[in-house]
């Protein structure tokens, strides 16, 4: 009778066999040999595994590549008795076992794809969308040169469309009180002067003309706010320079300059900052109203402002106006197609500006903001086909290289301003 030996052996190395081509078809067993080893009697349920061993794994040698494989696994209960059973797992069974770390890894990359996707198409809806308002409201004011009408239209044209959102609540309407109205007569009379502004500008110089004098906007807010108390770095400072120095480059050097159209960028610029201004210290009550709500709300005291001021400025001469700009057009279909289309990009592409500011850093929305002015400086003037000369070129791009730098100094000063409060 046989015994084992509980002191753990060393272990066995089974040397490949020199033979291998010989077919090996089964084991011989002495007739003398009286009694079979425990390990290949039928009796005992170990012999009953073995016996099925090639079946179930599938060994193509039979049964002397079973008899090994059982034996080398009898070496090892005997090295670690108290391993649990089941706890040796094949290596094809382990790598078919999921990897969570690889399916994280796949997971993020296909988040990061679906925001990058989602970021270009927001981009590009607000940059299709100023290119369409820019390129009409231009054509309109060149027959039809009222800009007071038009930008009361395009008011008009904003307020609907958020009517219409909030009375088939596609857009929660904001909750209306008289606080809410009150602090909003002050950033409205500031957006209506920067509206107006820039389209009594649109009407007089070329529409890149004007967009690069409106990228000299962060030189107004800077002052501004300085004077109200805020300090910026030396960075800031040095990027306003190359603002300034690029807008007086390109006002000296622009084919169609006009004093009107100028101060009216610049006007513009100071009625949008000081908007932006304002209605960081009267709105603090009311950050529950989004930034699309907060826009149609504006819109719509903004026309209440400019509407009759407009009548007065020049009502009295919009039919004759209106019977030359049918006559120079030729179709009046056309005329009103070109009203109509100014007035809903201008309100479409805001929508999207506070979209946009919802949905990324205000770092990228800045730099998305300059390249904006390019991507309309240069789809205006291919469109109209304005001359630009060398050095107006060269202006206008210093202009928006300060403006992007601009861009990346605040930002840091934010960055650097919220680690000192936290």
């Amino acid at each position: 009778m046989f015994t084992l030996n509980p002191i753990p052996s060393s272990p066995v190395a089974f040397s490949k066999s020199t033979h291998q081509h010989y077919p090996i078809k089964r084991i011989q067993i002495p007739h003398n040999f009286t009694h079979s080893p425990f390990f290949l009697n039928k009796s005992t349920p170990l012999s009953s595994e073995l016996c099925n061993f090639n079946k179930i794994h599938g060994f193509p040698l039979g049964k002397i590549q079973a008899l090994t494989a059982k034996t080398s696994h009898l070496e090892n209960i005997l090295e670690n008795p108290y391993r649990k059973p089941g706890s040796h797992v094949p290596k094809a069974a382990a790598s078919s076992e999921p990897n969570p770390g690889a399916e994280s890894v796949e997971a993020a990359e296909a988040k990061s794809k679906a925001k990058t996707l989602q970021l270009a198409l927001v981009f590009g809806f607000w940059y299709f969308q100023n290119i369409v308002f820019n390129i009409y409201n231009k054509k309109a004011l060149n027959v039809f040169s009222f800009p007071w009408l038009l930008a009361s239209f395009q008011l008009f044209a904003g307020s609907v469309w958020m009517l219409v959102l909030w009375s088939l609540k596609l857009q929660p309407c904001p909750k209306i009180t008289k606080p809410f109205i009150i602090a909003l007569l002050g950033p409205a009379l500031f957006h209506t002067i920067g509206h107006i502004s820039a389209c009594v500008s649109f009407s007089k110089v070329a529409v890149s003309f004007t967009h690069v004098i409106k990228s000299s906007e962060p030189v107004f807010s800077v002052v501004f706010s300085s004077f109200l108390g805020d300090t910026y770095p030396l960075k800031v400072w040095l990027s306003i320079l190359p603002i300034v120095l690029g807008c007086s480059l390109a006002a000296v050097t622009e084919v169609s300059f006009n004093p009107q159209g100028l101060w009216g960028a610049l006007i513009s610029n100071v009625g949008f900052v000081l908007r932006n201004i304002y209605s960081k210290k009267s709105l603090q009550n009311f950050k529950e109203v989004n930034g699309l709500n907060l826009y149609g709300c504006i819109s719509i005291i903004s026309l209440f402002y400019l509407f009759p001021v407009a009548v007065v400025v020049e009502g009295s001469q919009w039919v004759q106006g209106y019977h030359n700009a049918i006559q120079t057009v030729g179709k009046a279909s056309t005329f009103y197609l070109w009203v109509l289309l100014s007035g809903i990009f201008y309100h479409l592409y805001n929508q999207s500006s506070y979209e946009a500011l919802d949905e990324i850093s205000p770092l990228t929305f800045s730099v998305g903001n300059t390249m904006k002015r390019v991507v309309v400086i240069v789809s205006t003037v291919l469109v109209f086909r304005n001359p630009v000369r060398p050095l107006n070129a060269l202006g206008s791009g210093i202009a928006i290289l300060g403006t992007f730098l601009y861009s990346q100094a605040t930002a840091k000063k934010k960055s650097s301003d919220g680690e000192k409060k936290s």
